[in-house]
């Protein structure tokens, strides 16, 4: 058995999605996402079908106030126009201000100066959780240029030690998305293992993912659950999703359109019967 694993780690991780989904879905948090434009509509249809509110507000001046009273905020920076950067510092501001939990997705940085520039500022303002791809975790850390834009050309085991270390420098959790998404917060490693292929074939399939984390991180500001089992949660019941749905499609086109029906239908005696999942303490 490896030493990342403990026994009672699947378990508890299946309940507690089953628990943050069930939470989510009756009280909708509002989950502010500034997004990129090529997904914003997906992402929007990804949040109501799984139950959440989706604003998505990228206007300066109301950016950061509407932070301030959302439940979860996503900041995605997939394409960083001019005004979606100031948009994007004031919402931050707005959600540190007012202890809201914000997720970081620093989309295709590394090579492209401007998004890394505007990835490593709002690192300092320590999100509540960061979501990449390898190469956008490595870049982030600094151990490496980034990918082939938005597409991921080191593995998730390769961003291991740097997602531990943006965690331990930020005191958030980091969840690396791949064939086996890793997720920690610095002191625990959890691997999850559900999924499909299908989701690299989507234009939003991974984006979307940072705003279902947004939106648990929300619902979990209610419960007893932390940041780790919120984000891991979103991870499970996302790949969950995504493998019902690829078992019904012929393909990318039906795929997106079933990966809405499967969000929405999935439901806690799934998750405990479908979860993947294992890791623990370092």
């Amino acid at each position: 058995m490896s030493d990342l694993l403990r026994p009672e780690t699947t378990h508890d991780l299946a309940g507690d999605a089953a628990t943050l989904l069930g939470v989510l879905r009756e009280a909708p948090p509002l989950t502010h996402c500034i997004t990129n434009a090529v997904v914003t509509g997906f992402t929007a249809n990804v949040l109501l079908a799984l139950g959440a509110a989706p604003a998505m507000v990228d206007i300066v001046d109301e950016a950061g106030m509407f932070a301030g009273v959302a439940s979860g905020v996503l900041i995605n920076l997939g394409t960083p126009t001019p005004e979606q950067r100031a948009a994007t510092l004031e919402a931050v501001a707005g959600a540190v201000a007012s202890g809201t939990p914000w997720v970081l997705d620093p989309v295709a940085i590394g090579a492209l100066p401007v998004r890394t520039a505007l990835a490593h500022q709002l690192v300092g303002h320590r999100p509540t959780a960061i979501r990449g791809n390898a190469s956008e975790i490595l870049a982030l850390a600094g151990l490496s240029a980034g990918g082939r834009g938005v597409d991921a050309t080191d593995s998730t085991d390769s961003a291991a030690d740097a997602a531990l270390s943006l965690a331990r420098s930020t005191g958030g959790v980091v969840a690396v998305s791949g064939p086996v998404d890793l997720i920690t917060d610095g002191e625990r490693v959890l691997r999850v293992s559900n999924g499909h292929e299908l989701l690299t074939r989507v234009t939003g399939g991974g984006c979307a993912l940072g705003a279902v984390m947004a939106a648990f991180l929300g619902a979990a500001s209610a419960t007893t659950h932390d940041a780790l089992s919120a984000v891991a949660s979103a991870s499970l019941v996302y790949t969950i999703a995504a493998e019902r749905a690829a078992a019904v499609s012929a393909g990318p086109g039906s795929f997106a359109v079933a990966l809405l029906d499967a969000l929405a239908a999935v439901s806690a005696d799934d998750i405990r019967a479908a979860a993947r999942v294992e890791g623990g303490a370092l």
